[in-house]
């Protein structure tokens, strides 16, 4: 079974860089049309350069429920249903126990879970039975890494949602997988003190981080009927980083 997209309608959220570009690319040569979001016009502008052709773009923060709203709106509008949901937009800022605001909780919860939860609820009055959501996970949800405390909770309490939506959304068949990767050379690491990208690198039996595009293969897989019978559960893309 191959993992051609033909005649799939995908939405990328934090589809303008990193892995969610990547992405969009792989769907849309595996013959998918694909919207994305991002918070920034200009990275929107370039990801759509890049990719070319059977994409759009909607700027917006999953955080923000006008936003969302618009974003399946259009989506309504241009294409009348959903196949896949790669909900992937996420923030990640350090902070260790002791030092943690409530405006760093705020942020992060509100990006990585709630926009995560309430773009997977809002999608599904499009949705076509059959289809795929895939959240993007970490291997922070399963280490104790000590600088990156409401980060990790969040992709843990993604590990749950992929659970119980894979549950509750069993009478339409829609798969629901939670992808975690390990540390990944994209923008959101940028801002780590290369001491710490150096540490995370040295955590997987792999060696090194990893690109963009290796995860964004494995996002290909879920999206697919080649994973067909893969639910509810948590694919690690950590170079064995979680495994050890």
């Amino acid at each position: 079974m191959g993992m051609s997209l033909q005649g799939k309608v995908a939405v990328i959220t934090g589809g303008s860089s990193g892995i969610g570009l990547e992405a969009a690319k792989l769907f849309v040569e595996e013959g998918a049309f694909v919207f994305i979001t991002g918070r920034r016009q200009s990275e929107l502008d370039r990801a759509i350069s890049e990719i070319g052709h059977h994409v759009r773009a909607v700027q917006g923060d999953i955080s923000n429920s006008a936003d969302r709203q618009r974003l399946y709106e259009i989506v309504a509008a241009e294409a009348g249903y959903i196949d896949v949901l790669f909900a992937n937009a996420g923030v990640g800022d350090v902070g260790p126990i002791g030092t943690i605001t409530e405006a760093h909780f705020d942020h992060i919860v509100g990006v990585n879970f709630k926009g995560t939860l309430f773009s997977v609820q809002e999608a599904l009055p499009l949705f076509r039975d059959g289809g795929s959501i895939i959240l993007t996970g970490s291997i922070a949800g399963a280490k104790g890494f000590g600088d990156l405390v409401v980060y990790s909770a969040t992709k843990a309490a993604l590990r749950s949602l992929a659970r119980t939506c894979t549950t509750g959304l069993k009478d339409r068949k829609i798969r629901v997988n939670l992808l975690s990767p390990g540390t990944t050379d994209t923008p959101i690491i940028a801002p780590m003190p290369d001491d710490m990208k150096a540490g995370f690198a040295s955590l997987a039996p792999a060696g090194r981080l990893a690109q963009a595009a290796e995860i964004a293969s494995v996002a290909l897989f879920l999206a697919s009927d080649a994973s067909s019978f893969v639910t509810g559960t948590e694919v690690f893309a950590d170079g064995g980083a979680a495994q050890v």
